[in-house]
C-alpha cells in the first residue's frame, strides 16, 4: 500500500520552508547567513556607515578638536547601538523562523489576522524542517548572539575607558 497523502491547507506563503526561502534570499535578513567574510564585512561597514548619522551629533556635544577621546567614544557608543538594533531585528527574525520550522504545528492565517488555524505536520516534512532549522538557522542564530556578545563586550570597553579619560 502507499502512504497516506495529506493536502496541506498551509497558504504557500505561510509556510514555514517557504517563509526560510524567502528570509535567506531576502536583501536584509540574508546577508546574516552569508560566509563570515562577507559577514564580518557588512558588519562593519554598517557601523562605519552609522558614524555618519552619529558623527555630526557627538559633535555637537564633544568638541573632536578639544576632547577627541570623548568624542570618538561617545560616536561608537551610538555606532553601536545603531548596529545593535539591526542585529536584534535580524536576530527576531531568525529565531521567529526557527520557532516555525522545529515545532510540529504550523500556526497560519486562513483570510485574515482573525481566522488563526493550526495544521499539524505529517513526520516527513516535520523531519525535513527540523534539519533545516537546527543545521541551517540555528548556526545563523549562533552567529548573531556571538556578534552582539562581542559589541556587548566592546560597548563595556568603551565605558571604563570612558570612566578613566
Amino acid at each position: 500500500m502507499g502512504s497516506q497523502v495529506s493536502i496541506c491547507p498551509v497558504p504557500p506563503e505561510q509556510r514555514p520552508i517557504n517563509e526560510y526561502q524567502g528570509l535567506k534570499e531576502s536583501c536584509f535578513f540574508g546577508w546574516s547567513s552569508l560566509a563570515l567574510k562577507p559577514y564580518t564585512l557588512r558588519v562593519i561597514g554598517i557601523w562605519s556607515c552609522s558614524w555618519l548619522v552619529v558623527g555630526p551629533v557627538a559633535a555637537a556635544s564633544f568638541d573632536p578638536l578639544e576632547s577627541p577621546g570623548q568624542f570618538g567614544l561617545a560616536a561608537a557608543a551610538g555606532a553601536n547601538l545603531f548596529l545593535a538594533l539591526i542585529l536584534i531585528r535580524l536576530y527576531l527574525g531568525w529565531a521567529y523562523i526557527c520557532d516555525r520550522l522545529l515545532s510540529q504545528i504550523v500556526v497560519y492565517e486562513e483570510t485574515g489576522w482573525y481566522d488563526c488555524q493550526s495544521w499539524p505536520k505529517p513526520n516527513e516534512e516535520l523531519a525535513k524542517e527540523q534539519l533545516v532549522g537546527m543545521y541551517q538557522v540555528r548556526p545563523t542564530l549562533k552567529r548573531l548572539q556571538i556578534t552582539l556578545g562581542l559589541l556587548a563586550g566592546l560597548s563595556a570597553i568603551g565605558g571604563l575607558v570612558w570612566q578613566l579619560l
